[in-house]
């Protein structure tokens, strides 16, 4: 029964990816998947991939590696056996010399025999296992940049992108126990409290609406965010940079609670 078990799971991950792969589903992939780990892509040439993954190295909290992909295959082999990262995501964010061009659907057309593709933890993998904890789903999301410096790589450097949610006290302290488990996917919280401490810009998000006051009683919760290694890498210029397109990571095989600490 377990293996059956395993299977059906194995299978919806599957199927939700071929429904991707055939234009069936564009729309978000954050909540059509809650116990999958859902991975940010990165596609970059070889020639720059060894700097890009001591960049990783350095900085495990906002680039947490579930799989660096052989240059020129297309297969995470590891993650998601027999998927395709041309085709297998609902969308795809295109950059060129640092400035975006598209969303495309699929990407084989700018594939090359030297593209290295690089999965990184998301954390809307754990938003599942926050909400069987007591901690709802947060109505709001946001994606700042913050003044917490990464350590540099080559041609990789800058500050740390956070993601914030807003909680209670009691669910920010659930919250910081639970995601240390998480390591894969950013892991424990950076910061808990005051916004200004760690300098996150607040009136110009990536994501969300300007926040001019937190509200009474909030208290803003700030997790390391995989936005940081676009954001290093689109500062880099590369003349071809493939991500996922935001809210449409990639689904893998994996289970988050099958990849975390006891």
């Amino acid at each position: 029964m377990q293996d059956a078990a395993v299977e059906d799971e194995l299978s919806f991950a599957r199927e939700s990816r071929l429904a991707m792969r055939r234009g069936e589903w564009s729309e978000v992939t954050q909540f059509r998947g809650k116990d999958q780990v859902l991975a940010n892509l990165v596609v970059i040439s070889k020639e720059l991939a060894y700097d890009f993954v001591v960049y990783c190295q350095r900085n495990p909290k906002p680039c947490p590696v579930i799989e660096i992909l052989e240059p020129g295959d297309p297969e995470p082999r590891y993650s998601a056996p027999g998927a395709d990262l041309r085709t297998d995501l609902a969308s795809y964010r295109v950059f060129r010399n640092g400035h975006f061009e598209a969303d495309v659907r699929e990407i084989g057309d700018l594939w090359r025999e030297d593209s290295v593709a690089f999965l990184i933890g998301s954390s809307l993998s754990f938003d599942n296992a926050l909400a069987r904890a007591g901690v709802p789903y947060s109505p709001d999301v946001w994606v700042l940049n913050s003044s917490i410096p990464t350590r540099p790589s080559g041609k990789f450097s800058g500050n740390m992108v956070v993601t914030m949610r807003w909680m209670s006290a009691e669910q920010a302290v659930i919250a910081t126990q639970l995601t240390a488990r998480y390591y894969n996917n950013h892991g424990a919280p950076v910061h808990i409290g005051d916004p200004s401490a760690i300098g996150a810009d607040m009136a110009n998000p990536i994501v969300g609406a300007p926040v001019e006051k937190i509200p009474e009683g909030v208290v803003p919760v700030f997790w390391a965010c995989g936005v940081t290694p676009q954001v290093t890498l689109l500062e880099a210029k590369p003349d071809l940079l493939i991500t996922h397109t935001p809210a449409h990571p990639f689904m893998c095989d994996l289970k988050v609670d099958r990849i975390c600490l006891p």
